[in-house]
């Protein structure tokens, strides 16, 4: 017999790396105001502040003195669920990811004329999903969160006057929890089931960059982030189930973060208007299949358990251009086209992401000689998408629905230059 529930929970809620903010699938955006205003267009080729340890580690070659900057970004999303199709009792608000906020926080500072140090903590996949307690498709994922937490120490040499290369290994963390109530009230235990799972571990990997000075007015860059390969350990609890499965369980989960390579260009016309363009290229078809495993299961179906996510690899494509109003004020704005790596065949209640298409806003003052101050916003508009889970042996009704997914993202940023 197999055990659906469990194994969707196991297999994708421990796997989770990420929300659905400012970036698709499983990544997160959120590591700089200055860049937000953009679109990120011209992450890969711009070195506004110290964050560019990771947008591109080699652009700090190109910063001048010390100088610390730090922020966050606040998320607020909108999910709105229609033409709903399932047996199972319940119901669909849509409202399942509460405001999120990520905080991001670097460091640069120039070793001598060649080299260059930076250090940066921020977090590059997250996810918080919470469905209410009634929703009609709890068997397929109710409560979600994961948080990856990267701290990355930087060195830029240049090689060249125009040739910048820049490398960092990465310490990740990742941690989260996930829920599923399962409709089993009928079966004899007179309650539905509850799975509650934990788990964690940490891993290292690497960024990598190169910035090329074109001309005196062209830049390009490419930026590489390494695949960051986990093995996360943790406990399974189950509650309330019919079978003889409750209890608590060591469980251990292979996953990896997909690689991804970032290029951008940058072109200032004029003292005042500068234009940007990025394509990011993300190997989702990482995440075709996902494998846990669990200890001391008296039902040997449950031993290894094993969840198929069939991902495929995704482009996003970004524009966007800055006007210098004066010396202290700076006007920012972008577009930026986000592919889902996931199709209506494949798509969970977890991670119910369309194609995305995002707006953004934004505005950099010096304030005074050493201090500036960025902020941006952003609108994210995804194409309907749909959700098709088919029944499971037990509790586990299908369901499927479609989506429509919106949100607002502000980012603020402090840079201090000393």
């Amino acid at each position: 017999m197999r055990f659906p529930f469990l194994r969707t929970s196991l297999a994708v809620g421990l796997s989770l790396a990420s929300s659905t903010l400012l970036a698709n699938g499983l990544s997160l955006n959120e590591q700089s105001a200055s860049g937000a205003g953009t679109a990120f267009a011209g992450r890969a080729s711009s070195a506004l502040d110290a964050s560019t340890v990771f947008g591109n580690p080699g652009g700090l070659s190109k910063l001048e003195g010390k100088q610390v900057s730090g922020g966050f970004a606040v998320v607020k999303a909108n999910v709105d669920i229609n033409h709903v199709d399932s047996n199972a009792p319940g119901t669909n608000k849509g409202d399942m990811v509460p405001l999120a906020n990520v905080p991001f926080a670097f460091f640069a500072m120039p070793i001598n004329e060649k080299w260059n140090f930076g250090l940066g903590m921020y977090v590059p996949f997250g996810l918080i999903s919470d469905y209410e307690k009634s929703f009609q498709g709890s068997s397929h994922g109710q409560y979600s969160k994961v948080a990856v937490i990267t701290v990355q120490p930087t060195l830029s040499y240049k090689v060249t006057d125009r040739i910048a290369v820049g490398f960092g290994p990465t310490l990740n963390k990742i941690d989260g929890k996930l829920t599923n109530t399962l409709v089993t009230r009928g079966m004899g235990t007179g309650k539905d089931t509850l799975i509650n799972i934990k788990g964690d571990d940490t891993a290292l990997g690497y960024n990598i960059g190169l910035m090329v000075d074109l001309s005196e007015q062209t830049t390009w860059g490419v930026t590489y982030h390494s695949k960051v390969d986990y093995t996360l350990k943790g406990r399974t609890k189950v509650y309330n189930a019919p079978l003889p499965i409750n209890g608590e369980y060591k469980a251990t989960l292979d996953f990896i973060t997909p690689e991804s390579l970032d290029t951008s260009i940058t072109h200032k016309l004029d003292d005042q208007w500068t234009l940007h363009g990025g394509l990011t290229w993300t190997r989702w078809s990482r995440l075709a299949a996902i494998a846990a495993k669990n200890k001391g299961v008296a039902i040997p179906q449950f031993g290894t358990l094993k969840e198929e996510l069939n991902w495929h690899n995704t482009w996003s494509y970004s524009m966007g251009a800055s006007y210098q109003v004066n010396p202290q004020w700076i006007l920012r704005s972008g577009f930026a086209l986000d592919q889902s790596p996931t199709t209506n065949q494949h798509r969970t209640v977890r991670i119910p992401v369309g194609h995305r298409k995002i707006l953004a806003l934004g505005a950099g003052w010096q304030a005074s000689e050493n201090l500036t101050l960025d902020m941006a916003y952003a609108y994210i508009r995804e194409n309907k998408a749909s959700v098709n889970h088919k029944a499971g042996a037990l509790a586990s009704p299908a369901y499927h629905a479609q989506y429509r997914n919106s949100a607002h993202g502000f980012t603020g940023q402090a840079t201090w230059r000393f």
